[in-house]
């Protein structure tokens, strides 16, 4: 079907706004997917806050050029579905990753995060960095540690003090 010159533009734009405040890129060749797999593809990507779209090749070169997502150019051939992190850098790489294992036909074809272009078998770096709440975790459970031991070690010494009066009240008792 084709596109007016207007609908171009707004694609263009829309893209290159996703691009601009996008963490990372993964694209895909989804021939062979059915419409309702993609139907539930979409709705996975709502709901991770990844921005997925199918979009023509040359208005994608277009709309990502200016961003950080400007190497993608070379890896768009042939049919290809954009996906965009907004929120968590690893979202849209878990969700493509997890969907290509569901669907054969389904396969990733680059990603790019940091300006930097990556093959699909770097998919894995990407998709086993942590979401915003699991870091935040971590990121708690390292500044806690070392109260948490200070904690411990205050804590034992009235125990300690407490051991050697009991070993020497018993040590008096016995030789009494």
């Amino acid at each position: 079907m084709a596109i007016g010159l207007e609908d171009k533009k707004a694609i263009v734009a829309e893209v290159n706004e996703a691009a601009g405040g996008a963490l990372s890129a993964v694209l895909a060749d989804y021939r062979g997917v059915t419409a309702t797999d993609m139907t539930i593809l979409r709705k996975q990507a709502r709901e991770n806050g990844v921005y997925l779209r199918v979009v023509r090749n040359t208005l994608t070169k277009l709309a990502v050029g200016g961003t950080e997502f400007e190497c993608i150019k070379e890896a768009l051939v042939g049919p290809t579905i954009l996906a965009f992190s907004m929120e968590d850098p690893g979202a849209a790489a878990r969700l493509l990753k997890d969907f290509a294992k569901e669907n054969k036909k389904f396969e990733i074809k680059a990603l790019a995060v940091g300006g930097e272009l990556l093959g699909a078998d770097q998919i894995d770096r990407l998709a086993k960095l942590p979401t915003r709440d699991q870091a935040l975790g971590m990121l708690a459970s390292v500044i806690q540690a070392p109260i948490t031991k200070l904690v411990r070690t205050f804590n034992e010494v009235p125990s300690k003090v407490t051991r050697v009066v009991a070993a020497v009240r018993d040590q008096k008792k016995e030789a009494a």
